[in-house]
């Protein structure tokens, strides 16, 4: 009766649930629906295939492996503490970096912007560097329920033997997954999006944007983020602080906003038909014609960077046009860090704990 199509073209965006007068949750019969085409048919895109032994094997989508996710702590002109056994007490967060924000190049840029922001506003953060592994999204969101199931044990024992309290996450999907799904399995911890966080620091005057970027900017609202967790405002919030910053709303936008066609594992299997999602939202943003597009998830940065390459490459696009994480965009404002020692002592304890 449901033709195979209809199961694996779902991003998982949300919004038919968003738009149903009856309230049906059409995402957990879709995946339902997944789990039984993955482990009992064994019938799927075979792309994912992939995507699958790669989370199995080495812990993330790539199979990157776990020595690469401390390499962009390299990159930094300041020390990353990495968890060795318990958090230590005076740690306000633990930064859950995710396999994107440690290994995918656009990413990174994000994750070395947020780190520098918390380490510019006093706030003491570790991450868990090679301890991290997948969330297990992406296995979830393909119906793969044991490999899911295998990544999450994993980090919660991980998470728990370090007395993890609160933890602020880049990536949407990580976000959801570890606030929404991990309580199931015995992982409860208090989740904040680094958008939520960043736009507190802003507020407490932790951070001051002082540099003007002036550009035309339209934000895009990740899926995962906006509808699933209703966060629309802090990222809107970091943008209206910084100065020269001139933001429109694409026509769909916040609870109505439009996929970026990475969900629901999309992000590894391919756009057989149709037309591509990514490039049908970057058209109502070049119709905004605007000089960066922001957006707060390393899954839509991949994205909607690939369809405004191709528009560049077909001159449909300004060469110009780039497409930024919120962080990116606060980090260029902020401007650089205080040298060592020049903060008061005692400044960041605790201020934006929890």
């Amino acid at each position: 009766m449901i033709d195979p199509d209809v199961i694996w073209s779902c991003t998982n965006c949300g919004a038919c649930v968003e738009e149903c007068p009856v309230d049906i949750e059409h995402i957990d019969h879709i995946d339902g629906m997944r789990r039984y085409q993955v482990l009992i048919e064994s019938a799927f895109p075979v792309e994912a295939a992939g995507m699958l032994k790669n989370l199995e094997n080495k812990g993330d989508p790539w199979g990157m492996g776990e020595a690469r996710r401390a390499e962009w702590m390299g990159e930094l002109d300041f020390e990353v503490p990495v968890v060795d056994g318990k958090i230590p007490a005076d740690v306000e967060y633990l930064f859950w970096v995710g396999c994107a924000g440690a290994l995918e190049d656009r990413a990174k840029k994000t994750t070395k912007a947020i780190a520098t922001l918390l380490h510019q506003a006093g706030v003491k953060f570790a991450v868990l560097g090679p301890a991290e592994t997948c969330t297990g999204d992406p296995a979830r969101r393909m119906g793969n329920e044991f490999v899911f199931s295998m990544l999450a044990q994993q980090n919660i024992e991980t998470l728990n033997e370090a007395g993890a309290r609160t933890i602020v996450a880049s990536c949407p999907h990580c976000f959801n997954t570890i606030s929404r799904e991990y309580p199931q399995l015995g992982g409860n911890y208090e989740v904040v999006h680094h958008t939520q966080l960043l736009a507190r620091l802003v507020a407490e005057g932790r951070l001051t944007p002082v540099t003007a970027v002036n550009e035309k900017l339209t934000y895009h609202d990740p899926c995962f983020l906006g509808r699933h967790n209703k966060v629309f405002t802090p990222p809107r919030d970091i943008l209206d602080a910084v100065p020269g910053i001139e933001a429109t709303e694409m026509h769909r936008c916040k609870n109505r906003g439009f996929c970026c066609g990475a969900g629901g594992a999309r992000m590894w299997m391919e756009e057989r038909i149709g037309t591509r999602i990514n490039t049908d939202r970057i058209e109502e943003a070049l119709a905004l014609n605007p000089d960066t597009i922001s957006t707060a998830c390393p899954y839509c940065l991949v994205m909607l960077g690939d369809a405004v390459s191709a528009k560049k490459a077909s001159g449909e696009a300004k060469e110009t046009l780039e497409v930024v994480d919120v962080a990116q965009l606060l980090a260029k404002s902020v401007g650089p860090v205080a040298p060592a020692g020049s903060r008061p002592a005692g400044d960041g304890e605790g201020a934006a704990g929890g």
